[in-house]
């Protein structure tokens, strides 16, 4: 093992060891089910290696021995009775028919998928294959490098506009050179002890209740604790939350006007002359074309676009100037907007000019130990077949993955080639991330072969499937955490089997073997995880198992050591050197380089027409504590903390209605429609709705998909993404309610 710089935790005991009878096994929490963040675990297993319960892991700095009620019922989940155990495989004539699956081996099952896919590649070209994920976790690596060493470029995921992470992600890249987080002492294992640390003065939450959703590798209960240790937060969120409720000011913004909140905080900042001077005149490119653009979103214009009171406005924008340092928690309803690009451009910028920027308790650039956006082996990818990725002619910014709403278009029309066949893991898109869910399976449904990924049978493997292999979640095997926010080196560790159940990263080694054999030279996923980990932290799988955490070496201000660029100068990993406030990266796409606000379509201020037939503004994909998108429908427990799919009305709405709180009801709009119950509550401005989303019912009709298209919200929103292909209107939408008649 080679000195690489990583700094380790004192363990008390072995990463096994023996408690009471029982063997308890400390590691990671990633993949399914649950959610992205890889909290420290301690798995309890009995004579049997049966698991039998979880704790958080006191020692790990990470969650500090804090888990959620999913990870607290993992075994309910791991040990379901309703768990895919073995391979199954269906002849397409009869995809969507309930009582036609056949159980085959697993040998059986590799060869089925191997000769489809060879013999459309053969026919058609590799191209003609889609491989498509779900929510990323620790799959994201693996099914990119199945993907292009199997000659194809589409890899891609079911979700107009991908809006999740990835604008933000790609948006950072334009500016700054890379991704940003807020930092809360995560890449410190001493965490708010270390003596290079600095408390926030202010945490902006916006667009992200992180208590309960904890997105970009960020675990929520920082905010928390820096809250104890004397950090003001201001949150940004149409909802009252908990959050909310302790905030100095919360700013209650109208759902996909987010640019247009942050254009007004930078129009106050900068015309009050409240901006760092030092580091906009040192570090950033194209301040006179920002000051300028911002001109036209003047405060009492913003209030008005946005809901926001003016007053509020301008305590947010001189709090945030004014706190040294600041940081900021934001989410996915930053991209669950149209033009999702330019609204994390105003927010991010309002942190750059301010001087927030690699400084303690500021916004730092995330340590990395593997890049996971990108994917893995796009080296292997011939150029010739990447000049075939789908989309990228009309949207070049995507240049690792196929643009999601041009796949549904060429689905539809066979233009400019057919696709044959679709590997689909870790993803139920017909419950979750597919826009108008209806349309794609007309579009989808008929092609040749389909081969499905995961831990239940789902509305999409029911409907679509023609061969099932079934995942293993994550106590069921080995693997490594290397995901989005700040990387550290985690192992997730095997202590149990059930069924016939692989990883996600066995099924991919095994099948690439058969693809490709020169590109998945490893006998076991153990080597495999080796490779990945050996250059930069200088451990084996093996011993990082024993050593976990692992930490890589970190500096504030790497701008000024030239520790961000390759090229070894100092500044910003971008064309000028510095933050470009004014994009040469955006320009060079065709794109508006500076940040602006585009009013949602259909909205308000963009289709006032519409508002006396819809008069409701509806947002969706609010987060619960028991659910992760389309999982844990069918465990008892987080069913009983959240039964039923809710919509959140204001009591003032529901009186004008002629509602009340527990009706039944539906949600509809020009699009579609959708059913919920309703949840009355002061929460919700009375202009408008929420409803959470990924709703199907395992005990429901499975020849009707489990009831997903009576319930999925997604029915009223459209495949329309943003300008540079990023970004989609989940977030914002307009609509009526009506009950529900027996």
């Amino acid at each position: 093992m080679g000195d690489k710089g990583y700094l380790f935790v004192d363990h008390e005991k072995p990463f096994r060891y023996e408690d009471e009878g029982l063997t308890v096994t400390r590691g990671s929490a990633w993949s399914g089910p649950g959610c992205h963040l890889g909290c420290g675990v301690l798995l309890y297993t009995d004579e049997n290696d049966k698991l039998v319960k979880v704790e958080g892991d006191p020692e790990n700095p990470y969650n500090q021995g804090r888990l959620c009620a999913r990870c607290l019922a993992l075994p309910e989940v791991t040990n379901h009775e309703d768990r895919l155990l073995y391979p199954m495989k269906r002849d397409p004539v009869y995809r969507g028919q309930t009582d036609k699956w056949e159980r085959i081996s697993w040998d059986e099952a590799y060869d089925l998928v191997e000769r489809k896919f060879k013999e459309i590649k053969q026919d058609y070209g590799p191209e003609a294959v889609l491989f498509m994920q779900g929510t990323g976790r620790d799959i994201s690596p693996y099914i990119t490098r199945l993907c292009w060493s199997f000659g194809s470029p589409n890899f891609s995921l079911f979700l107009s506009g991908a809006a999740c992470y990835v604008p933000r992600v790609i948006g950072l890249a334009g500016t700054v050179g890379a991704f940003l987080v807020p930092d809360c002492s995560q890449v410190h294992p001493d965490r708010y002890d270390n003596p290079d640390y600095r408390i926030p003065e202010t945490i902006f939450v916006w667009g992200n209740n992180c208590v309960v959703s904890n997105s970009d590798g960020f675990f929520g209960h920082w905010v928390v604790d820096l809250m104890k240790r004397g950090s003001k937060i201001v949150v940004i969120d149409p909802k009252v939350t908990w959050l909310a409720s302790k905030a100095v000011a919360h700013l209650r913004v109208r759902p996909g006007t987010d640019a247009a909140l942050a254009l007004g905080m930078l129009n106050v900042i900068i015309n009050e002359d409240l901006y760092d001077h030092d580091f906009v005149d040192k570090w950033c490119y194209g301040f006179d074309e920002l000051r300028e653009r911002v001109q036209e979103y003047p405060v009492e214009r913003v209030a008005d676009i946005t809901w926001v009171p003016e007053e509020k406005i301008l305590l947010a924008a001189r709090l945030l100037a004014e706190s040294k340092p600041a940081t900021l928690e934001w989410g996915v309803a930053v991209d669950m907007t149209k033009e999702a690009i330019p609204a994390g451009q105003a927010i991010s910028t309002l942190f750059e000019i301010t001087g927030n920027i690699e400084v303690p308790g500021g916004m730092i650039v995330p340590p990395e130990i593997l890049k996971y956006v990108g994917g893995w082996g796009k080296d292997l990818l011939p150029a010739d077949a990447a000049e075939k990725r789908i989309g990228q002619e009309k949207y070049p910014l995507f240049a690792s993955e196929a643009q999601p709403d041009c796949i549904v278009e060429q689905l539809e029309t066979g233009e400019p080639y057919r696709i044959h066949g679709a590997w689909i893991q870790t993803s139920n898109f017909l419950s979750c991330m597919a826009a108008d869910p209806q349309r794609l399976y007309r579009a989808i449904k008929d092609i040749d072969f389909i081969a499905y990924v995961d831990l239940f049978m789902t509305p999409t493997a029911m409907a679509l499937a023609d061969v099932i292999l079934p995942a293993a979640t994550f106590p069921e095997r080995n693997g490594i955490r290397l995901g989005d926010g700040a990387q550290r080196g985690e192992t997730i560790n095997k202590v149990t089997s059930v069924g016939e159940c692989k990883s996600d990263m066995e099924i991919n080694l095994e099948l690439g073997r058969r693809f490709n054999p020169e590109a998945w030279p490893w006998d076991t996923v153990e080597e495999m995880f080796t490779f990945l980990l050996e250059d930069d932290t200088g451990m084996t799988f093996e011993e990082l198992q024993q050593k976990a955490p692992a930490y890589p070496p970190f500096e504030y201000r790497r701008h000024e050591k030239g520790m961000l660029r390759k090229d070894g100068a100092v500044g910003f990993n971008t064309t000028t050197g510095r933050i470009e406030l004014w994009s040469t990266f955006y320009h060079n796409a065709g794109l508006d380089p500076l940040p602006y606000f585009e009013e949602p379509t259909p909205g308000p201020g963009s289709t006032p027409e519409l508002m006396e037939e819809y008069p409701l503004v509806l947002t969706t994909g609010a987060r619960t504590w028991s659910m992760f998108h389309s999982e844990h429908r069918q465990v008892k427990r987080m069913r009983a903390l959240h039964p039923d799919p809710l919509i959140e009305v204001n009591p003032q709405t529901l009186e004008k209605l002629g509602m009340r709180d527990g009706d039944w009801v539906w949600v509809e709009n020009q699009y579609g429609r959708a059913k919920r119950k309703v949840l009355a509550t002061p929460a919700i401005d009375p202009r408008m709705c929420s409803t959470d989303h990924a709703w199907w019912l395992p005990e429901g009709d499975p020849g009707a998909f489990y009831d997903v298209f009576d319930l999925n919200i997604n029915n009223l929103v459209q495949w329309s993404p943003g300008k540079s292909g990023f970004g989609s209107n989940y977030k914002t939408a307009l609509c009526k309610l009506y009950l529900v008649e027996e």
